[in-house]
């Protein structure tokens, strides 16, 4: 890798690579081992998490990809589904399936607060 990503290399990199990961890839690049690596990256950008608005924008795609255009989830489930994913796209979709379970095991036709406590408690149980 050092070889590949070395800039004198008459005059230009050989190597472009596109690194992607979750919030845990900026702080592992950041450890001693990896600080060649790490010095090598020319450009650098951090998706921030999504807001409470565009949760449920995602939510409300997501479901309509599904085939579904009437409401599945109350407000007040959004906002803790949000909030407890810190507004990350996979946590987000990990919650909301897991509240839909949830509703639909107790009969219920949306998802309301507490089907999404439930959830909460399923997926951040240890």
């Amino acid at each position: 890798m050092r070889m590949l990503t070395n800039d004198e290399m008459d005059s230009n990199s050989p190597l472009a690579c596109l690194l992607i990961g979750q919030p845990t890839l900026r702080h592992k690049i950041k450890l001693g081992v990896l600080a060649a690596l790490d010095q090598r990256i020319q450009v650098r950008y951090n998706m921030p998490s999504m807001t409470g608005e565009e949760t449920a924008s995602y939510l409300v795609h997501r479901l309509a990809l599904a085939g579904r255009s009437d409401t599945l989830f109350t407000d007040d489930a959004i906002t803790l589904i949000h909030d407890t994913a810190r507004g990350f796209p996979r946590a987000v979709n990990n919650l909301a399936v897991q509240a839909l379970l949830s509703a639909y095991t107790e009969g219920k036709p949306i998802v309301d607060e507490t089907s999404a406590r439930a959830a909460v408690a399923e997926v951040t149980a240890e």
